[in-house]
């Protein structure tokens, strides 16, 4: 495999083991609402501002997130929002999948 095509899959892998985190997909889908400070987004995703700051430096390496100064504090938004439809089509799938396994036990 030539080594563009490995950097791209590696690349790739990244984004997804970015989002591979229960809080990691709250604070993306929050955010879907625009830009939001730390303390609104640990609000919203119940946790500390501390482990949201870790979140955030996650997606941001992926490119998932951005920051930008307002004032004396930062605020974070999506710069990927796709990744809003690769959530939203595994979640149609998941749901899907949930309404068989209990027509299943139902039967």
């Amino acid at each position: 495999m030539p080594s563009v095509a490995k950097d791209k899959l590696g690349l790739k892998a990244e984004v997804f083991k970015s989002m591979g985190h229960p809080v990691r997909l709250g604070i993306i889908e929050f955010l879907e609402t625009g830009e939001h400070r730390v303390k609104e987004i640990a609000k919203t995703v119940g946790t500390e501002p501390s482990n949201v700051f870790k979140h955030l430096s996650v997606l941001k390496k992926a490119g998932i997130v951005e920051d930008r100064r307002a004032g004396r504090v930062s605020v974070y938004s999506l710069s990927m929002p796709c990744v809003l439809d690769f959530s939203r089509v595994l979640e149609g799938i998941i749901l899907r999948r949930l309404e068989k396994k209990q027509a299943t036990v139902v039967a």
